[in-house]
């Protein structure tokens, strides 16, 4: 009996044990758990932490590629910028020495012709006195401050050379309204169309120099005033009246420095 007992509080003990063992190790395993939760939560946060940083750094980097772009843009921009100023200023300095050389022309030309002008005889030599017709009493008294003419149709003229055109042609065209008859008239009306012609008016430049070639065909002035026409017919896109006009010139005006050049003009 005693051996008995014994082996069942044996069989008991061991059995205590071993439960006992084997709730240590479930509990020991519940406990682990949440460690390696914690520690695979630390990974996932760096791994995180590190992607974020190299897609911030990327992010810099582009930025940074991109404003520098944009630096080297604006710098050429500001370059082409100011080529283009300078560009701008030799040009506006080209063409007013241009505009300064035509009208130096011009008045060169004018002071030229006028010298080749011949002087108006007097109306009555060779008549007795008293004899003298109504007519010429007229163009006596149309002319008969020749003095002051001179003063009116240079202070016009002044103000061509001084680049006041607009001015200039309204002087000019009071001349000749004012002068009909004057030596001075011819001249005044030529540059009247000039005039028109620089404030960039080719129908009224064109009227003006017409007026010139029909009232005063034996004028020196006659055959430049045809250039002038046949250059603003250019303008105006009229071929066939340049070639018209241009040819006027050479069969009315072969002697003529302008014939030489509505020759060269033709054959373009």
């Amino acid at each position: 009996m005693p051996a008995r007992r014994l082996a069942s509080s044996l069989t008991y003990s061991t059995r205590w044990a071993t439960g006992l063992s084997t709730l240590a190790l479930l509990l020991a395993v519940v406990g682990a758990q949440p460690v390696r939760a914690g520690m695979f939560d630390d990974e996932e946060a760096r791994r995180q932490i590190k992607d974020l940083s190299i897609q911030t750094s990327e992010r810099i980097d582009t930025l940074s590629k991109a404003q520098f772009d944009l630096v080297n843009q604006i710098q050429a921009l500001r370059e082409e910028s100011a080529r283009l100023r300078g560009q701008i200023e030799t040009l506006t300095y080209e063409l007013e020495a241009a505009k300064k050389r035509q009208q130096d022309f011009y008045i060169d030309l004018d002071g030229r012709l006028r010298k080749q002008e011949p002087q108006a005889a007097p109306a009555d030599e060779g008549k007795p006195a008293g004899e003298a017709s109504p007519a010429n009493d007229q163009v006596k008294k149309a002319a008969s401050d020749p003095a002051a003419e001179a003063r009116e149709y240079e202070a016009a003229l002044n103000l061509f050379k001084g680049n006041k055109i607009k001015d200039a042609a309204a002087a000019f065209d009071a001349f000749a309204k004012a002068h009909p008859d004057s030596t001075l008239t011819p001249n005044a009306q030529y540059w009247l169309g000039n005039a028109h012609y620089a404030l960039h008016d080719c129908k009224k430049a064109i009227d003006a120099h017409r007026v010139v070639v029909s009232r005063w065909p034996q004028n020196p002035k006659a055959p430049d005033s045809l250039i002038n026409i046949a250059t603003c017919q250019q303008e105006l896109g009229d071929s066939k009246g340049v070639r018209t006009t241009l040819e006027t010139v050479v069969s009315k005006y072969p002697d003529s420095s302008a014939a030489a050049t509505a020759k060269q003009r033709l054959k373009k």
